[in-house]
């Protein structure tokens, strides 16, 4: 077995053994479809290339990493809500981290940018890359959402959330 056999075979391995995990009702998403262009003129640069250029933000370095209040995480591009704040936890990893997602809210596909396979997830909404999920987290789903600070933004409860964008 030569050395590329071996790194699809455990990849093979690896998303047999996440996928199921990630199962989960879904409620329909009806997508957003804009440019590169008119995002571009709607997001701050940063954003723009965490959400729509697959980008990662320097670890510690979102102030989301402590927010501890109760409320609602959005997608910084379209306002979809994805994350209900008591599913937030300490991951310890500097990156915000999330053990389940709202219904509905994310898809996922493979990345291979660190040549072993990842599970990225995206705003099932608009597409904006959040971050990747991975198989070390806290019961009940023992799942970890680790998500760009950027990409996403946080609605206190009793705050009325944003309209979805259009």
């Amino acid at each position: 077995m030569n050395r590329r056999q071996l790194i699809l075979s455990a990849a093979g391995i690896f998303a047999s053994g996440i996928l199921p995990f990630l199962a989960k009702e879904t409620h329909a998403v009806i997508p957003l479809k804009k440019t590169d262009e008119e995002w571009k003129s709607l997001l701050p640069r940063e954003r723009f290339h965490i959400l729509f250029q697959e980008g990662t933000e320097r670890p510690n370095s979102s102030p989301l990493n402590k927010e501890k209040r109760a409320g609602t995480f959005i997608c910084a591009a379209c306002n979809l809500p994805l994350f209900d704040s008591a599913t937030k936890y300490e991951s310890g990893t500097g990156w915000p981290s999330f053990y389940d997602f709202l219904p509905g809210a994310l898809a996922t596909k493979k990345d291979f940018k660190l040549v072993w396979p990842r599970t990225e997830y995206h705003c099932a909404r608009c597409g904006g890359h959040q971050g990747h999920v991975f198989k070390d987290g806290p019961k009940p789903t023992g799942l970890r959402y680790c998500n760009n600070g950027l990409a996403l933004e946080f609605i206190p409860k009793g705050e009325k959330l944003p309209e979805l964008r259009t």
